[in-house]
């Protein structure tokens, strides 16, 4: 009886720290909006989509993990007060790794991929969308320092 307790109380805990969490982990509803709007535009002008095919790490898609880079990006912004534009910042962060290929299968040109992919991903997405200057550093130097070449804007 004592550990049923023990265990009812340690679910209830963990419970209630979910529970907190999602609510310190909440965009505005502006901001939500923002995000919601700017993957719809993303989806109909290019190939977002296609990042659902491949994965980036374990278990987690490529269009998974970019979506939560935008989340969690534009979460610290509001959170932290930081001035930044919030559309070029979501932009860049869900076109980050749009390198359209599933780096985890053997072939040559996937070699070196943390090195490659920034500038693969730019490639394929000026080609599909018009990108202003800070997405385009967003997406060129996310690598950083792994590419010893710095971020110039707040955003990247």
């Amino acid at each position: 009886m004592r550990d049923m307790i023990k265990k009812e109380n340690k679910l209830c805990f963990q419970h209630r720290m979910e529970r907190k969490t999602e609510k310190s982990f909440q965009l505005s509803a502006g901001r939500q909006r923002l995000l919601a709007e700017t993957i719809r535009e993303l989806k109909q002008e290019g190939r977002l989509d296609e990042e659902k095919l491949a994965m980036q790490h374990g278990t987690t898609s490529i269009y998974r993990h970019s979506l939560n880079v935008a989340y969690t990006s534009l979460w610290m912004m509001e959170r932290w007060q930081i001035r930044l534009e919030p559309k070029s910042l979501v932009r860049g962060a869900l076109l980050h790794d749009y390198f359209l290929y599933d780096w985890h299968q053997k072939d040559p040109s996937h070699r070196l991929h943390g090195f490659r992919h920034p500038k693969t991903a730019l490639g394929n997405a000026q080609r599909d969308y018009h990108l202003n200057w800070k997405e385009k550093n967003i997406i060129a130097r996310h690598m950083f320092p792994l590419i010893p070449v710095p971020p110039q804007c707040r955003e990247a």
